[in-house]
């Protein structure tokens, strides 16, 4: 059995331990709140300008766009997003693990797939294993903005637009709740084409001060980098979820440790003073039968 010096130190170390996750739990649930709430407010200008989209459709069949454009997928660039950093759970492992399948799905259907990583995790993975990188995109999951969301945007679409790549996907965690990050892969080029929708506002066209062609095509831009810059938020607000997750369990993990070594230092401790008792019992009988 264990001394009880060295229970009261993994007590100790345990406490610790505790104090750690529980402080890191609470960082966690800051960045997941603030991330959610990011997440929930650009929610309706997405669907809106769906929306607009599909309005337009009614009025100009806007799926010959070059955005738009399908063909046989030879080359297609695979975005990964992992985080910078760990303690998040089963959050990385679960992209890595369905992208490395999907790779090999795909080995013989595909002339090249390129890996783009977005976060350290991804790109020390592949990186590790020899795999075609082309790209690592640093910083953009630390803090995501519109501006850095359409500059990359704006480089895809005219990769994809000169054909340099026939599909661009998108492996991510998907934002359900702080429990719930199912991982999702989603095409971003081509663009789907929007149904065209008639509501009581498609029956009346827009007024155009440009040409219609170049104003759909601002707006099919614009509606490119808001996809994806809806899809780093989501990343993000999944990463923050499942830290919070997984140092809560570890909280309670510890605090379960802690309870089931103080029980054993108790049992010890009670242990030693029995024996320390019958030690001093049998000492005063001896004592006793020699007088």
């Amino acid at each position: 059995m264990p001394s009880l010096r060295h229970i009261r130190k993994r007590i100790g170390a345990f406490r610790n331990t505790e104090k750690i996750t529980r402080a890191m739990k609470m960082v966690a649930a800051a960045k997941f709140r603030k991330a959610q709430e990011a997440v929930v407010r650009a929610r309706p200008y997405a669907r809106e300008l769906r929306a607009v989209l599909e309005r337009l459709a009614y009025h100009k069949d806007i799926a010959d766009h070059p955005l738009m454009a399908r063909r046989e997928v030879r080359h297609e660039d695979l975005f990964v997003l992992t985080s910078d950093r760990g303690l998040c759970g089963a959050f990385n492992a679960n992209v890595l693990h369905r992208v490395e399948h999907y790779l090999l799905d795909n080995y013989d259907r595909r002339e090249q797939i390129s890996l783009i990583t977005i976060g350290r995790k991804a790109h020390a993975y592949f990186k590790k294993r020899g795999a075609r990188i082309r790209a690592n995109l640093e910083d953009l999951l630390d803090e995501p903005t519109f501006g850095r969301a359409r500059a990359v945007s704006e480089e895809l679409a005219n990769r994809f637009v000169a054909g340099e790549v026939d599909r661009i996907t998108l492996v991510f965690s998907e934002f359900k709740s702080a429990v719930q990050q199912p991982v999702a892969f989603r095409v971003l080029l081509p663009l789907d084409p929007p149904r065209a929708v008639r509501d009581e506002r498609a029956d009346v066209d827009y007024l155009y001060e440009q040409e219609k062609a170049e104003v759909l095509g601002r707006i099919v831009h614009r509606y490119l980098a808001n996809q994806f810059f809806m899809i780093l938020m989501e990343s993000v607000a999944s990463e923050h979820g499942a830290r919070m997750t997984a140092m809560d369990n570890a909280t309670e993990n510890a605090g379960e440790l802690i309870q089931r070594m103080t029980l054993q230092y108790n049992k010890a401790r009670q242990s030693a003073i029995t024996k320390e008792l019958m030690e001093i019992v049998g000492g005063a009988e001896a004592l006793r039968s020699g007088a």
